[in-house]
Order: structure tokens, then sequence, then C-alpha cells
């Protein structure tokens, strides 16, 4: 057995603790972020104070409404429009140098593409402009595009086009993919093979944020969802947080007939209850504390046959983006 001996600390020198240990920086990180636009009549508030942190290995889905300020957070995500006060940082550096190293990619919506070329062309000729690129064969493979490498960029469909936006992105190897409604004009079977090659790059432990209109893609694909509505974030969690949040929790059961006027009277000044209806034999009790509300109708009540809903994802976003004042946002 070996033993290994520490010297004591010098006398009248206080012992110094161990440094703590020191946590990953976050992917990325916006602080106080705004962005005013001048238009010739007037200014556009599209970002109105925005703090954020994704940090390494998270899939992030970023929601609103038209006007939310989601493409122009994420513009400047990647350098290409700068905030008017605040600070955004990628990887610990500037926007702009992530992407020049390569560290950060991006799936846009529409654009970029030369409908002259073939698939395998366009592949080729980008991976020609990085040092060190993942191997063409690779990339095509990986996004199912090794059987239209013959086929020109003018003959593919929508959905196809975003694959190869996708294959480009792959090619640097990227620490954090940006995508801006990636799935935007596809059809159901593009949408969701998509999704599957996307599942499958997140598994390498890619951080990944993607605006989307569509709900179920984040409920489906996101760790984390993030809510923004006229230029401000108004929710944050994920898809069970933001559900119960927007829209609390549904408490379901049958209760005994006798004493069931006391017990609907009991249920409506519970503070956990919203709201208490009656439908045929069981109550129905929109719930601000359903574990609460449950143990009520269980324990005190006599309930049976008990059942706990949440809310649904399209409930919670009407709930948090309703009233709010859009800003026309620019692209």
């Amino acid at each position: 057995m070996t033993t290994t001996r520490t010297a004591p600390p010098s006398q009248g020198a206080a012992a110094q603790p161990a440094p703590p240990a020191t946590a990953a920086p976050a992917t990325v990180a916006l602080d106080g972020v705004t962005k005013t636009f001048r238009t010739p009549d007037g200014e556009v508030r599209a970002v109105r104070g925005i703090d954020l942190r994704v940090a390494p290995g998270e899939v992030v889905a970023f929601l609103g409404p038209n006007g939310a300020g989601k493409t122009t957070t994420l513009d400047m995500v990647l350098g290409l429009t700068e905030p008017t006060t605040g600070a955004v940082r990628v990887l610990g550096r500037h926007p702009r140098h992530a992407v020049r190293e390569g560290r950060t990619a991006a799936v846009l919506q529409t654009g970029g593409l030369l409908r002259d070329l073939t698939v395998g062309e366009t592949v080729r000729l980008v991976a020609s402009t990085y040092p060190s690129p993942v191997a063409v064969d690779d990339v095509l493979e990986r996004t199912g595009l090794t059987p239209l490498a013959g086929r020109l960029v003018a003959k593919c469909s929508g959905g196809e086009q975003q694959r190869l936006r996708f294959a480009l992105a792959l090619l640097p190897d990227p620490e954090l993919l940006v995508l801006d409604e990636p799935t935007a004009g596809m059809d159901v079977t593009a949408r969701r093979e998509f999704w599957r090659t996307m599942h499958a790059e997140a598994a390498r432990g890619r951080t990944v944020v993607f605006a989307t209109h569509y709900l179920e893609e984040a409920d489906a694909f996101a760790d984390r969802i993030v809510v923004a509505a006229a230029g401000r974030v108004v929710a944050d969690g994920s898809t069970a947080d933001i559900r119960s949040r927007a829209s609390g929790r549904t408490v379901r059961a049958d209760l005994p007939v006798p004493g069931r006027e006391a017990a609907l009277r009991a249920l409506r000044a519970h503070p956990g209850a919203a709201d208490v209806r009656v439908q045929g034999d069981r109550v129905s009790v929109r719930a601000t504390d359903a574990d609460a509300v449950a143990r009520t109708l269980l324990v005190d009540l006599g309930g049976h046959d008990l059942e706990i809903a949440t809310g649904s994802l399209d409930e919670a976003f009407v709930a948090l983006t309703s009233g709010t004042v859009g800003a026309e946002e620019v692209r």
C-alpha cells in the first residue's frame, strides 16, 4: 500500500480551499439583448430585452407567433446582425468568429443553393472551402442524399433542398446547429425524415437551437422550449413545464353520490382549484396544484378512478402569447 502525505501549510498561512469546479461555458449567451430597426415609418423594436443561456448539448426549440422576434434573435446568434444593446456570445466569442471557425452552422429557410449544380457537386464545392471538412460521402449518407447525388438542385423538391442545406451545415462538424423553420414547406413524410436525421445528429452531442411554427416538432424533439412574444421571452422550460405553467393540469375523478354537493363546494373552495365542472358522474378540476387537488379528492372526498391530464402545447402556446403586442419582425 502506498501512502501519500501532504505537507502542512506553513505557520501563519491559512490553508487554501480547493478552487471550485468551473462550469462549462454556455454555448449561446444573450444578455439584455435588444434590436431596433429604422424604417420610413419610424422605429421597429423587433427584440425588446432577451436574456438566454443554452448549455452544451441542449436541444432548444424557439417558439413564437409571427413578429415575436425569433428570426431576428437567431440572426444575431449567427452574427448576421448586431444587437442594438446588450451582448451575444457564442462558444465564448463573437458569433461571427464561431461561424468563421466552423463551430456554428445554420440551416435557413431559403437561398444559398446553385440550381445548375448537382447535389454532389454542391456538397463537394462547399466542402472545399473548409480546411478540414467532414468527408463528403459521409455527409451525403447521413442526410439521406446519396441516391440524389447526381440530381440537379433545380430538380430537387423543397424537402430535398432543405436536406441539402442540412448536409452543407454538417460539413465543418459544428458544435452548434441553428435551424430557422427548417421544415417549412415540407410535406409530412419529408418532415418526419428530416427530424429522424436530426435526432441522430443531436445524439452525437451537438447543441441545436431551432425555430419552428410546428408545435408538435418542439414537443417531440426539444429538451427545452423557449417561447417568445413581442420581442421578449415569456416562458422557458421543458414541454411539461410550459404546458403546466400556461394552462395548469386537469384532475378528473368519480365522486360518490352521497355528499356530492358538499364535495363540490369543498373543491370550489380549494386553493389549488381554478375551475370545477361536473360531467355526468365525473368531476373535472382545472388545477393550479394538481397534486393537492388529487389528494383531496382521494383522501377527503372519497373520489375514485382518478385521472390527471396535462393541457396541450397548442393551448399553452395560445395562453402564453395571446394579448401581446407584436413587433414587426424584420429579416
